[in-house]
């Protein structure tokens, strides 16, 4: 029998390890299911050019992973029995009915059960309202391309000289504002944030960003926590009014909430609690990857929601899954953190190094450079998304035994 392999979300971590898995095994030994709702592959780092009116370059899958072996099947999770080793989903709208055989979607309508030896589970996650009152109602968020197209027609259709508010000033935040007052220069756009601006840059980055905000026109609410989200305005929590006719809220991530209805050993936020392979502490045939996984980086810290950690972690999982598949010597890796890339509209960006553990060093890039290397960087991480394993010896390996099952703790098993 062969062993069966599914793969739950097709973001950047799932997709990488789905198409690093197909080239380590060899396909007579496994089957290799992706489970995602939409039939190409979402660029989450550049959805806020998305709303703000750019068109982002189709990656169709059946594209990235035509002759890999690997099932696209287009549909939602709706439930995963980690107990039963099944997971439960149901066919995305778009893939009702019928679609080409050769492009190996599988399709269909109702509901259908998923039998698996292994799990890869990298749903990832979406937008945080933080129960911040009105924000569900009246906000609009950028953690997906729905959300993103939402915002992009809103915004088209404001006249000039029309509120916009950006909620945080992490990086989705500082990026949407100034790709936002870029593209619209005849809207207002403020930025509101609860410490200061660019608190977790060094000096030179907080300078730069200062610089490019106030060249764009962005008015800066620093220490300005919002308590509540109208239709029109935000209130801080010191009972400020900001008037906003667009609120965009980017204060953080949720993880997606199916691990939390399962007997995974969850931490913070309801992540999955995983080892240094990626495998759950709890039921050794799930591995989880990406922001669904709490896993320690350097010092112990976990590490953050990121494409940047999310991509090793993938690879990290795919190469573990092939070795303990194939009886060979599990490799572990040690996942660090070399920069963060932040783009501030088409013309301007910055490159802040960081420590291993992720913390601002004094050395920044500004200006020009900066703008390539973090156009550099998108292209790279979507390139390797359709290319898993290149520039690594790529050799199919014949799948010797099953993995070994380590005891489950009688809590999880009750």
């Amino acid at each position: 029998m062969q062993h069966r392999i599914v793969v739950l979300g097709a973001g950047y971590t799932g997709a990488v390890a789905a198409g690093r898995l197909a080239k380590r095994l060899h396909r007579e030994d496994v089957t290799i299911t992706l489970v995602n709702p939409e039939s190409d592959f979402v660029e989450r780092v550049r959805l806020h050019q998305l709303a703000a009116g750019q068109d982002l370059r189709p990656r169709p899958f059946d594209e990235m992973f035509a002759g890999t072996g690997v099932e696209l099947k287009l549909a939602k999770v709706t439930a995963v029995d980690v107990d039963r080793k099944t997971v439960t989903v149901t066919a995305a709208p778009a893939a009702t009915g019928a679609a080409p055989a050769a492009t190996g979607f599988a399709t269909g309508s109702g509901q259908e059960e998923l039998a698996y030896d292994t799990l890869v589970y990298a749903l990832g996650s979406g937008w945080n309202d933080g129960d911040v009152p009105g924000v569900a109602a009246h906000a609009y968020e950028l953690s997906s391309r729905p959300g993103a197209l939402r915002l992009r027609d809103r915004l088209a259709a404001l006249d000039a000289g029309r509120p916009v508010v950006v909620v945080g000033g992490g990086l989705t935040g500082v990026e949407a504002a100034t790709e936002i007052a870029e593209a619209r220069p005849d809207l207002d756009v403020a930025l509101a944030v609860r410490g200061e601006l660019g608190d977790w840059l060094s000096e030179k980055g907080r300078t730069h960003l200062r610089k490019v905000t106030d060249g764009l026109g962005i008015t800066v609410h620093e220490h300005a926590a919002v308590a509540a989200v109208a239709a029109d305005a935000v209130r801080t929590a010191d009972g400020a009014t900001v008037p906003a006719d667009v609120t965009v809220w980017t204060t953080g991530f949720a993880v997606h909430p199916i691990a939390q209805a399962t007997s995974l050993e969850l931490g913070e936020g309801g992540r999955i609690v995983v080892d240094g392979t990626m495998r759950s502490v709890s039921h050794p045939d799930v591995y989880a990857v990406g922001d669904a996984a709490l896993a320690a980086g350097p010092g112990d810290k976990p590490l953050r929601m990121s494409c940047a950690s999310g991509v090793p972690m993938a690879w990290q999982a795919a190469d573990a899954i092939a070795a303990r598949l194939a009886g060979t010597k599990v490799p572990s890796v040690s996942i660090r953190y070399f920069q963060q890339c932040v783009s501030l509209g088409r013309k301007e960006a910055l490159i802040q190094f960081v420590t291993a553990d992720d913390r601002s060093v004094a050395r920044a890039l500004t200006g020009r450079v900066a703008v390539l290397y973090k156009e550099l960087i998108c292209k790279s991480a979507a390139w390797g998304v359709a290319n898993p394993t290149a520039g690594l010896p790529t050799r199919r390996r014949r799948v010797v035994r099953q993995q070994v099952q380590l005891p489950v703790p009688a809590e999880a098993a009750a």
